[in-house]
């Protein structure tokens, strides 16, 4: 190589097995990142711990409701008796049309219901009112007449009840010191379903609660409107109150309706189980019992469950779609 010649220097390449450069260290999760695993982290205990608190409810509507539903339907399609089933399709629904005793339980079912709720839900506006008047000792009378609603689903008020409307019972015995014989009520067929409906007016308790804290919700200003007007008591019940009440009559009355239909206990103790006499107490659900639990028809026993299920939500359903020609609510125009 000459002088002229000029060197070309390439550098070395690095072979494979050299060792690597020093390295670059992960920059640091930014503050938000951390926030949002934190957050999450968090949120994942809560989630967690939320079931942890629900899961007895849930189990409970598994195992006591929806498990429960599930069987009774199954059941309703098989002819079931003392542990043996037999699948029978829609037989246990056919039997019902010509069924005489199912025919006159619903019958009797809804004249207890449609006889005895407006009954009831009358008396319970009715003393609301007394005692929205600010009376002396309102938390002891609230507790007075709200413990029929308590005690009056009791087997012992039930008891109590059959001795009061007995031959010799106190509204007899109350009777004949006007000259008046009385009849044994419960055991006569034109009077024992009567004493039922009192007895379903005199739990007005709950229903009355809920009316008095309606009542205590609506502004005075409109009834000071009304009597500078010249309306009267009347009328300023009629005007005022009522339509402002709706709401609290349309929730009770839902509810009314559906616990008279499930009614049991208080036909049960008076009729001995028999929903006597002469079937005039022998509510829907006591002759569910009888075929279930008498004559161990669990099959048709189902297929009458479903029945009064069918029933409840048609009834619900109707109120429902008829509130909005008669429920006020304050956002209506």
């Amino acid at each position: 190589m000459t002088d002229n010649d000029v060197a070309v220097v390439r550098p070395k390449q690095r072979s494979s097995g050299a060792p690597p450069g020093p390295a670059v260290s992960a920059p640091p999760p930014s503050p938000q990142r951390a926030r949002r695993r934190t957050g999450a982290s968090i949120r994942s205990r809560e989630r967690w711990a939320a079931l942890g608190f629900l899961s007895p409810w849930l189990i409970g509507l598994l195992a006591i409701t929806i498990g429960p539903m599930i069987a009774s339907f199954y059941l309703s399609f098989t002819d079931y008796s003392l542990g043996y089933g037999e699948w029978v399709g829609g037989e246990n629904y056919a039997r019902m049309f010509e069924d005489p005793r199912l025919a006159n339980a619903i019958k009797v079912t809804a004249v207890y219901t449609f006889v005895s709720v407006p009954l009831q839900l009358a008396a319970a506006l009715l003393l609301a009112i007394v005692l929205d008047r600010g009376l002396r000792g309102m938390a002891f009378y609230r507790s007075i007449f709200y413990l029929p609603s308590l005690l009056g689903g009791s087997v012992a008020i039930a008891i109590m009840w059959r001795q009061v409307f007995g031959t010799e019972g106190l509204v007899n015995q109350v009777l004949a010191i006007f000259g008046i014989q009385g009849e044994g009520w419960v055991s006569h067929p034109d009077y024992a379903l009567g004493t039922l409906i009192i007895l379903h007016v005199w739990t007005f308790g709950s229903p009355m609660i809920i009316f008095l804290a309606g009542l205590r919700q609506i502004p005075t200003m409109y009834y000071e409107a009304a009597k500078i007007d010249g309306a009267g008591v009347m009328q300023r019940f009629v005007s005022v109150t009522l339509p402002l009440l709706t709401p609290i009559i349309f929730f009770n009355l839902v509810l009314q309706i559906i616990n008279s239909f499930q009614s049991f206990t208080q036909a049960f103790i008076i009729s001995s189980g028999k929903g006597g006499p002469a079937d005039s107490t022998m509510f829907l659900t006591l002759y569910l019992y009888d075929q279930g639990f008498t004559q161990f028809d669990m099959g048709y026993a189902s297929a009458i469950a479903w029945l009064l299920l069918a029933i409840i939500a048609i009834f619900t359903a109707l109120n429902f779609l008829m509130s909005k020609f008669w429920v006020f609510y304050g956002d209506n125009d």
